[in-house]
């Protein structure tokens, strides 16, 4: 055993807890400089994994010692909150003077100052544990003697120190990419910049900022081109072994038109005693990423491709994702076959998963298919041949959707906005969620919770998609809200289940509260997440739901794949032992780079809905209030775009913010979640990247 390993363990048994570093010192017999310096090198290392520290001149445990575990959320004006680990306890308030070096997003110990101070809910920082952010971008400025960037995220409230050596030619007022390389406990950070991306308040200087704060990069690292080059961009007949042949079937994509990536195809026939035939599948992606390559662990750090209007920053190489791998119209793919046959009540009466080779008859758009249900003359006519097929889609997509309503499944309406560009113009609208769009949607659920089902049913090691019940927490706050609307409900804030939300959105459909609900119904539920213990899909009141149907984009789908083809092959035993541990560690970080990649892709959205608003300045639109806080209004128009009213810019008053009823109120004026009012539209600035708007009336 190492020394490491055996101070590790005196730890771990006790033997160090409540000892000075004398004692330590002398148990290991460490009496020479050298020794000692030795020893206190791997003290440090165990103090830094957060489980054990130094703490009033002895060692303690964070529990013994009284810490508290959580992450630093840093705010502009120079304070944090402590986001407490596990969520057992309130976030706690943190002085500037508390926070020890601490900065945005660092992994802290810390310890209630109520002693000291008699306020229960304030911290102070005893020890930083990991460094939260270590790169990240800004705006450098130019000193007489220094420099240094002002970082574009104001929850970050130091300036980073650059020395000119540093500074890799940034001048003043360019947008840049900083590494922080030290963090003085009396001083702010110091940095080097290691890219510069041109000037503030240029579009695409302030674009590439955000993606590489987020650290996306566009091109691949070498190793994993190369390894990607040699894979063949023809099907041998070698690989058609052992699959299902599906080539013959009317198999269609169905996809918008700015998609970027197939890797789902769909088709649908009646059996002969009428019930629908519905065959999903999926691009066979782990038969060209196997695991341990260069390729599967750059796809596991990446997690999922993140998408812009003008850009892509693919999980996989373009070679897989819109080559070998995409389900392009007239050529054959290798795919997983979901193939279901379902009664007129929407229940599956049988099913086959399997592996299989299909050729897609066409590539069809959302809009076209649209048409087709429309009964629009011209596009049936140019594709009648697959017109009959289409039509059973829509049928079985109407029963799929009926029967989740039954079951209690919560469609919540939320805008989500297209933007996209034709040309030099940047278009923003609101995405349509028409017939054809909910088809493929139906069909995905289908397939996704069909494979979960046959999965937990294997008892093996897998990876759920799961949506928590809201916390008891949240779920009396919005049971408390919706009784200052006067809708008194029987739930219970501990046990709630999805039919009573969804049975509340039936009930208030078509009257002015209806998007006030939906808003703050959405707040109170949890976020979706990845997870090897099936908990169920609170959202889609499902019992066992999995990711399956986009391997070229995400990597749980990846590693469900690579789960179900063992599985069909018989090697259960073999993936008990071989995916046991791998399955947390795949769920945790896919979940992490998911929430990433939201941030990134609504940071970007931001950056041109602002671009695409500065046209607009001065002119009037009507909009429904979105956000309410203590310090100003945000408005969302119709097309999806929020902007933001500072309280100084409202009718004059002294406002009192009402957090349980999302109400901003003085004597005279009232403002509440959900009220439809007309703004004018004073600023568009891309360096904030925030519209700010003037509340004109209420309509």
């Amino acid at each position: 055993m190492n020394l490491y390993d055996y101070v590790k363990e005196q730890f771990n048994n006790g033997n160090f807890i409540g000892k000075s570093k004398k004692y330590v010192f002398s148990f290991l017999n460490a009496n020479e400089r050298f020794e000692k310096k030795s020893v206190e090198k791997i003290l440090r290392k165990i103090e830094d994994e957060g489980e054990y520290l130094f703490y009033d001149g002895k060692f303690q445990t964070a529990r013994s010692a009284g810490l508290i575990k959580g992450t630093i959320k840093g705010n502009e004006r120079g304070f944090a909150f402590l986001l407490v680990e596990g969520g057992e306890l309130p976030d706690l308030f943190i002085p500037n003077k508390y926070l020890n070096g601490a900065e945005h997003k660092d992994l802290v110990l810390a310890v209630k100052t109520a002693e000291k101070t008699g306020n229960s809910d304030e911290a102070k920082v005893v020890k930083i544990i990991k460094r939260g952010i270590t790169f990240l971008c800004g705006t450098y400025y130019k000193e007489k003697n220094f420099g240094f960037v002002r970082p574009d995220d104001k929850n970050y409230f130091d300036d980073i120190f650059v020395k000119f050596s540093n500074s890799n030619g940034a001048e003043s007022g360019d947008k840049v990419g900083v590494e922080l390389i030290s963090f003085p406990t009396d001083d702010n950070p110091e940095g080097k910049i290691n890219a510069v991306f041109g000037r503030q308040f240029d579009f695409f200087a302030e674009e590439n900022s955000i993606l590489y704060n987020y650290g996306y990069k566009d091109r691949f690292p070498d190793k994993v081109l190369k390894e990607v080059s040699t894979i063949s961009d023809e099907i041998s007949e070698n690989q058609l072994i052992g699959r299902l042949n599906f080539e013959n079937e009317i198999i269609v994509t169905i996809d918008g038109e700015h998609s970027r990536d197939f890797d789902d195809a769909v088709n649908v026939k009646r059996s002969e005693n009428g019930n629908f035939i519905l065959g999903v599948h999926i691009a066979d992606v782990s038969e060209y990423v196997k695991y341990g390559s260069n390729v599967e662990k750059e796809a596991y750090n990446r997690s999922t491709s993140v998408y812009f209007p003008d850009r892509v920053i693919p999980m996989l190489p373009e070679k897989l994702s819109n080559g070998v791998c995409s389900l392009n119209e007239g050529v054959t793919r290798l795919t997983l076959s979901c193939v279901m046959e379902i009664d007129h009540s929407g229940e599956i009466v049988d099913r086959k998963i399997c592996k299989s080779y299909i050729k897609s008859k066409k590539r069809l758009t959302y809009s076209q298919v649209q048409s087709m249900i429309d009964g629009d003359e011209e596009t049936i006519s140019r594709f009648n041949d697959l017109y009959p097929m289409i039509k059973d889609m829509y049928a079985l997509s109407e029963i799929l959707s009926l029967k989740r309503e039954k079951r209690g499944c919560i469609n919540l309406e939320v805008k989500e906005a297209e933007i996209y560009l034709e040309g030099d113009d940047i278009v923003v609208s609101q995405r349509k969620a028409d017939k054809a769009y909910k088809i493929i949607e139906e069909f995905m659920l289908e397939a996704n919770e069909c494979v979960a089902d046959f999965a937990f049913y294997t008892d093996i090691p897998f990876i759920y998609r799961i949506h928590e019940k809201p916390s008891p927490e949240k779920a009396t706050s919005f049971i408390n809200f919706l009784k200052s609307l006067g809708i008194n409900v029987k739930w219970k804030a501990e046990k709630c289940y999805p039919n009573e939300f969804s049975d509340l959105l039936k009930k208030i459909e078509g009257t002015p509260i209806f998007s006030l609900v939906n808003r703050v119904m959405l707040r109170s539920l949890q976020k979706a997440r990845y997870s090897p213990d099936n908990v169920g899909h609170f959202g889609l009141s499902s019992k066992r739901y999995c990711h399956f149907t986009s391997p070229i984009r995400r990597y749980p789908d990846l590693v469900v794949h690579r789960i179900i083809k063992m599985i069909l092959d018989g090697r259960i035993g073999e993936l008990s032992e071989f995916y046991s541990e791998r399955i947390s560690e795949a769920a945790n970080i896919s979940s992490e780079n998911e929430r990433k990649a939201d941030e990134a892709e609504r940071a970007v959205d931001d950056l041109y809905k602002v671009k695409y608003m500065e046209k607009f300045v001065g002119e009037e639109f009507d909009g429904i209030i979105s956000g309410v806080t203590s310090f100003g209004i945000f408005t969302e128009l119709d097309n999806t775009i929020e902007g933001f009213t500072p309280i100084e810019n409202l009718p004059r008053g002294k406002y009192f913010f009402d957090e349980n009823n999302f109400t901003l109120s003085s004597g005279k004026y009232t403002f509440k979640l959900g009220e439809r009012i007309r703004i004018g539209v004073l600023s568009a600035n891309i360096s904030t990247k925030r519209v700010e708007f003037i509340i004109l009336g209420k309509i």
